[in-house]
């Protein structure tokens, strides 16, 4: 049975409460590791001081990433966090357990149906996947390790067959700006309730302008900050989560935010907080 099953089952408060401390040292190890595999990948593509701009040429349309001291426990959170930071679908790969092989974990844009690219390539080069599955977002797949370049250019060219050119722009589109009136409880747990949120039904987001007060970094790379909406007094708390450069608001004074509205809960106490997508400096 795995261990959070048997945490959450036991009757004994003292196991219940071993058990949930060894999840909390996985968890935290789990999230050094992807820390770290997540710098790897962006150190080798030179994204990490701008070299050149996510439109570029220089990135491939569709990505594949591999590193043989990778975990597949942690490959699809990669994956998914190198999609947020270049606006592209990406493959991310580990070492199989089977000898000679590499499992991938695939996450997509929209526009780019992911599992359609990999039946085009498994259709034009039949002997280059060994299995794979998925949906248009999202899918994994297992190849020969000694098969990953020519997959690297095959799921290039198949991506390329799908774009019509504006996929790759990293376009964020808002539902507007929010007035310092709106920015209240009331409506932050009115939109929760409205969830669940997902695929053809995304979680509204909104955009405006900011003055900043203070910041903090929490926990690892989160950045806690507290804004006041411009031309009025009145503050309101907002979270950026898994920043990588945790000092870029440092001296600055007002922000371009995209965020989520939503409802923080500490100690009791439920107030309104952002929850942001995107700082525009």
């Amino acid at each position: 049975m795995a261990q959070g099953i048997e945490c959450l089952l036991s009757d004994d408060p003292g196991v219940a409460s071993e058990m949930a401390q060894k999840l909390d040292s996985l968890n935290r190890e789990r999230r050094s590791i992807e820390n770290e595999m997540r710098q790897q990948a962006l150190s080798a593509l030179d994204v990490l001081d701008d070299t050149f701009s996510v439109d570029s040429d220089a990135i491939a349309a569709g990505l594949c990433l591999y590193d043989e001291s990778w975990h597949q426990g942690v490959i699809g959170i990669l994956a998914s966090r190198i999609k947020e930071k270049l606006h592209r679908p990406v493959i991310a790969f580990a070492p199989s357990t089977e000898a000679g092989e590499i499992k991938g974990s695939a996450r997509s844009v929209p526009g780019v149906h992911v599992k359609d690219v990999l039946e085009a390539i498994a259709a034009q080069h039949p002997d280059m996947l060994k299995k794979f599955g998925g949906h248009a977002m999202a899918a994994g797949l297992t190849l020969a390790s000694d098969h990953f370049e020519p997959f690297k250019q095959a799921f290039n060219e198949a991506v390329l067959r799908q774009l019509d050119g504006d996929e790759l722009k990293g376009v964020m589109l808002s539902d507007g700006e929010l007035t310092a009136n709106q920015l209240n409880l009331e409506l932050a747990e009115t939109l929760r309730n409205a969830a669940p949120w997902g695929q053809g039904f995304s979680e509204p987001l909104f955009d405006g302008v900011f003055e900043v007060v203070s910041q903090r970094v929490v926990g690892e790379n989160h950045l806690k900050i507290t804004l006041r909406v411009a031309h009025d007094s009145r503050l309101i708390d907002a979270i950026a989560f898994n920043v990588d450069d945790t000092t870029q608001l440092e001296g600055v004074n007002e922000v371009h935010l995209v965020y989520k509205l939503d409802v923080n809960e500490y100690r009791g106490q439920r107030t309104a907080q952002l929850i942001i997508d995107y700082i525009d400096l």
